[in-house]
């Protein structure tokens, strides 16, 4: 996400960061330059206008002229716009205080509702709710039954009925109190365009379900004009937050830069991927960090809690420091970053790699690859990999539907780690008490 304005504008900054000293024409031309940018990645322009002007009006006073280093002082005071642009802090989901928490999914066909809520569902499961997901799209052939096959998939309770919409909705939340659930989400309609007939029917369910949350899912990858239907949304029926979609495919960002400052509605979720884990909570501080080509480490180490087990990460401790490692366990590994999300995704999140991996082809099927080669091998070539012969190499191959000089590679790969293992346990582990948090 954002590759085209974060390439941009690392091609500003490093021209500013070259300089000892920055005078104001120098600040001014940076500043059209990144205007420029701004309008290129679909930023509204009244958004871009008032940015640039922030920006300007920090940037040529005493706290960069009378900085050791200006051209950083500048970047310090983009990312801080960027950030108050972004909404400055984050905007948890509002909960009730009493259960149930009630929110509303609303927003175009084709949009990603349906997905979004299953996403919702799955994500507050894990944090100990117990969310039911509700159909109540009666317009759209098949609505109901994909709702129900998704919850099924991820092992969610499902309501719905042959009620209209407004009494689906309302019976959904006497149900979850009757069944304990803490979390309802209610799936409703969509349309091709907006019309009188959905607003309507979306304000009644509203009135008659009071939810504590509105939530417009917007397609990222539509630009501003998520922006404008999202506007609309908000001034027929009032929404309290906005779900971004398809943010890994949406290279230019607009819709976010924009939605905040126009509608002052929070963005309070990204879809990042197709899966069903595959979403985040906005934070516009770690957003503009991405932005800018700075990483974002914090959520890369809350991914990295959510799926490393703890118990595993020990064992492993314990055969490095006995300098074992085994292709079991780099299959164990293998496992828990598959589940973090894409390479590229995790790749942004490291400091200074966001520009870096433009013309870089991630392949994320190398895992997959490898795990298929590992699982086709025994436990005992798993153990001990120098037993791998050119006949064990080729029904290697065959059973992974691999080639040989795959498996080659493979090996040789795990050789050199096996050897860096050695030099760990050596220098990193030398002299530590047993349990040491290395």
């Amino acid at each position: 996400m954002f590759e085209q304005l974060t390439e941009r504008l690392d091609s500003v900054f490093k021209k500013l960061t070259g300089r000892g000293l920055l005078n104001e024409s120098d600040v001014k031309a940076a500043m059209k330059e990144v205007r420029v940018a701004l309008l290129e990645a679909d930023v509204n322009y009244k958004v871009a206008k008032k940015f640039i002007t922030d920006v300007k009006e920090r940037a040529v006073g005493q706290e960069v002229t009378k900085s050791i280093r200006p051209g950083h002082q500048v970047i310090k005071i983009v990312n801080d716009e960027l950030t108050k642009l972004l909404g400055q802090k984050q905007s948890p989901l509002n909960e009730s205080s009493q259960p149930p928490t009630v929110v509303m999914i609303v927003g175009l066909h084709g949009g990603g509702k349906t997905t979004l809520s299953g996403k919702l569902a799955k994500l507050y499961k894990s944090r100990g709710k117990h969310p039911l997901l509700v159909a109540a799209d009666i317009h759209r052939p098949a609505a109901k039954k994909q709702l129900e096959i998704l919850a099924k998939a991820i092992n969610m309770p499902f309501y719905t009925s042959d009620s209209n919409a407004i009494d689906i909705c309302t019976e959904s939340i006497k149900h979850a109190r009757e069944k304990l659930y803490d979390l309802v989400i209610l799936d409703t309609a969509g349309r091709l365009q907006i019309d009188d007939e959905l607003m309507a029917e979306l304000e009644s369910i509203k009135s008659k379900t009071n939810p504590n949350e509105v939530l417009f899912v917007a397609d990222s990858m539509t630009g501003q004009e998520a922006v404008n239907v999202a506007s609309s949304f908000n001034d027929k029926i009032g929404i309290t937050g906005v779900a971004l979609t398809k943010m890994d495919g949406d290279a230019r960002g607009g819709a976010a830069l924009s939605i905040k400052a126009v509608l002052d509605v929070p963005v309070k979720f990204i879809g990042v991927g197709e899966k069903l884990d595959a979403i985040e909570e906005f934070f516009p501080d770690r957003m503009a960090s991405r932005i800018l080509g700075m990483g974002d480490v914090v959520t890369l180490v809350e991914k990295a809690q959510q799926t490393v087990d703890l118990e595993q990460a020990q064992k492993l401790e314990q055969k490095l420091r006995k300098e074992e490692f085994t292709f079991e366990d780099f299959l164990d590994q293998l496992k828990q970053v598959k589940k973090m999300g894409p390479l590229e995704s995790l790749l942004e999140m490291v400091p200074g790699m966001g520009g870096k991996l433009k013309g870089l082809t991630i392949d994320d099927k190398a895992l997959p690859r490898m795990e298929a080669i590992i699982c086709s091998m025994t436990s005992e070539e798993r153990r001990n990999p120098h037993i791998i012969n050119g006949s064990r190499r080729k029904r290697i191959a065959r059973g992974s539907g691999t080639s040989v000089h795959d498996i080659n590679v493979l090996l040789k790969q795990f050789t050199q780690m096996q050897k860096m293992v050695k030099k760990m346990a050596k220098f990193s582990f030398k002299g530590f008490p047993q349990g040491f948090p290395i």
